[in-house]
C-alpha cells in the first residue's frame, strides 16, 4: 500500500520520483505534448525546430516522463517526439494513448475494438520508432465494447512486447476497479487541480494501490495562475503562481505525476522549476 501524503508531511519534503509499475522510479515532474499541436490539439502549432528544443530541454532538465497520444496532431507530437529525443536515453520513459480518433479539431470518436486498438498501437510504435512502449494508455474506455475485450486486446501487446505497462485516461473508481480485477493497470489520467478535485476517490484508489495518477490540466488550462491564494503564497516563496499549483500536486499526494504542457522554453523552465518550491503545513492548510 501506498500512503497518502498528509499536509504535515508534505511540509517535510516529498519524493520527487516514483517508481511507475515497480519499474525504476520516473521523475515525477514530466512533460506533455499536447502543446505541441494546433487548437483542439489539431494540426502544428509550433516550428517544428522550437517544438524539438523544447522536447530536448526538458530531457536535459532531468525529465523521464514524457506524455503524448496518437491523436495530438494527429501524430503530429509523437513525431516531434521521436523527431527530438531518438534515439532515446536509458531511463526515459514514453508514453502514448490510443483508443480515440479525430477527424476535426473538434471530433473525437472513440474506437475501442481491439483490432483497432492492435492498429493504432503499431501506428504509434513506428512513428516513435520504438519497439516497446513504456506506457500504453486507453485514452477512453469504449462504451459499446466490453472492457474486458479492450483491456485483453492490450494485455495481448503487452505479452507480445509491444508495450510494457497499460494506462487508463478518464475513469472513475468503480472502473478501474473493475478494470484491476482483468489485468495489472501502472496509471490513470484524470482531471485534476487545485479548482477541480472531483476525483479524489479515484486518487485515493491510485494511492492504496500504488498506480501512478498522471493528472491532466494540472494548471487548470491556466486558470490556476490567476487564482489569489496562489497568487498570495507565490509572492511569500518568491514563486509563480503556476509552480505553486504544481508544487501543491507534488506535495498533495506521492502518486501524483503531473505532466504540463508547453512549447515555450521559457515556459518550460518555470513549470519545471516547480519542482524545487517546498511548500509549508500552513501554506497546505490554505490551499486546502
Amino acid at each position: 500500500m501506498v500512503p497518502g501524503r498528509s499536509a504535515t508531511d508534505s511540509a517535510a519534503g516529498f519524493s520527487p520520483d516514483f517508481a511507475l509499475g515497480g519499474e525504476p522510479p520516473v521523475r515525477r515532474l514530466g512533460y506533455g505534448t499536447a502543446q505541441l499541436t494546433g487548437p483542439g490539439y489539431w494540426g502544428p502549432r509550433w516550428d517544428a525546430r522550437d517544438a524539438v528544443a523544447v522536447l530536448r530541454r526538458a530531457v536535459e532538465r532531468g525529465v523521464t516522463l514524457v506524455d503524448t497520444a496518437d491523436n495530438y496532431g494527429p501524430a503530429i507530437a509523437e513525431e516531434l517526439v521521436a523527431e527530438a529525443l531518438h534515439p532515446y536515453t536509458e531511463g526515459l520513459l514514453v508514453a502514448t494513448k490510443g483508443g480515440v480518433v479525430r477527424t476535426s479539431d473538434r471530433a473525437w470518436h472513440v474506437a475501442g475494438r481491439p483490432e483497432r486498438l492492435r492498429a493504432m498501437c503499431e501506428a504509434s510504435l513506428r512513428r516513435l520508432r520504438l519497439d516497446t512502449i513504456g506506457l500504453y494508455q486507453l485514452h477512453r474506455l469504449d462504451p459499446a465494447v466490453p472492457m474486458a475485450e479492450q483491456l485483453g486486446a492490450l494485455d495481448e501487446l503487452r505479452a507480445e512486447g509491444k508495450i510494457r505497462h497499460i494506462g487508463l485516461d478518464t475513469v472513475t473508481a468503480e472502473q478501474l476497479s473493475e478494470a484491476l480485477e482483468l489485468t495489472d493497470i501502472a496509471s490513470v489520467q484524470n482531471r485534476f487541480n487545485l479548482l477541480d478535485r472531483d476525483s479524489e476517490p479515484l486518487l485515493k484508489l491510485c494511492e492504496e494501490r500504488g498506480i501512478a495518477f498522471l493528472p491532466w490540466f494540472p494548471l487548470g488550462n491556466g486558470s490556476l495562475i490567476a487564482d489569489p491564494e496562489c497568487a498570495r503564497i507565490a509572492a511569500a516563496h518568491g514563486a509563480a503562481p503556476g509552480q505553486i499549483a504544481l508544487a501543491w500536486l507534488l506535495h498533495r499526494s506521492p502518486v501524483l505525476c503531473p505532466t504540463p504542457g508547453t512549447g515555450s522554453l521559457a515556459h518550460l523552465e518555470e513549470n519545471l522549476d516547480a519542482g524545487a518550491v517546498r511548500l509549508t503545513v500552513e501554506d497546505m492548510a490554505a490551499l486546502g
